[in-house]
């Protein structure tokens, strides 16, 4: 009889673009087939034991950036970018819960009706008994990505990793989708991705990753069966990791 395949990682944050629940829809929204096709993957790795928080941004609804850059109040338009996410959340919570598993949906900002105001006790509680945790409202401060807002929760809640999804194989030196010689990294150092401004996560996420030791991988996510196979600690993808 084989022996039953061990998982890399105790608990990990995956963090999840607005955009990777539009599926190859140029509309903006939700896409219920691609929902479903990632919840399909996370209930497959919540299955093998791994404990699972989840960051999902909130561009495939509203971007509160190009917003401010269009005119309006930056504040308010991360505030509706928060908002934004809080819908993914609740979108994601909705079809894994089809799949009979457990989940908590925590808010940076109080909205008790729909979710819990993130505890950090409570989150890791909820991740010990097996739920799985998605926290929307990024980290409730304007000016601060949903990058920020994974890493910041990943260090919180003492993930062993961020991973993080995409619609390519991994970090670039350019993007590959313009450019047929764009050539792909298997693993960098922390500061290579500051100084070499290459598009992994932005400058706050890196620098909290590195102070605080936590890998980084990057991964296509469309691609079925990756997110189980970074999981199993296969070498697919990119490892942003310290010297």
């Amino acid at each position: 009889m084989m022996d039953a395949e061990k998982p890399a990682f105790k608990r990990i944050l995956l963090k999840l673009s607005g955009e990777a629940l539009m599926g190859d829809s140029n509309r903006l929204g939700i896409d219920p087939q691609t929902v479903d096709q990632i919840s399909r993957e996370i209930v497959e790795v919540a299955r093998m034991g791994v404990e699972i928080g989840i960051i999902v941004g909130g561009g495939n609804i509203f971007r509160g950036l190009s917003a401010s850059a269009r005119g309006m109040d930056r504040v308010t338009a991360d505030y509706m970018g928060m908002l934004a996410t809080v819908i993914n959340s609740l979108a994601l919570q909705d079809y894994l819960e089809r799949y009979d598993l457990e989940t908590r949906v925590m808010t940076a900002i109080k909205m008790e009706e729909l979710a819990e105001l993130f505890i950090r006790r409570r989150a890791i509680a909820h991740l010990q008994r097996g739920r799985i945790v998605i926290f929307g409202g990024g980290t409730g401060n304007p000016y601060f990505t949903t990058d920020t807002a994974a890493a910041l929760r990943a260090i919180e809640i003492e993930a062993d990793a961020i991973l993080k999804g995409t619609k390519v194989d991994g970090v670039f030196d350019k993007d590959p989708m313009e450019h047929e010689d764009a050539v792909m990294f298997d693993k960098l150092k922390y500061m290579d991705v500051v100084q070499k401004k290459l598009k992994v996560m932005d400058t706050t996420a890196v620098t909290l990753c590195m102070e605080n030791k936590l890998p980084i991988l990057v991964f296509n996510l469309k691609q079925q069966g990756n997110l189980k196979r970074v999981v199993l600690g296969e070498p697919i993808g990119t490892k942003v990791i310290g010297e």
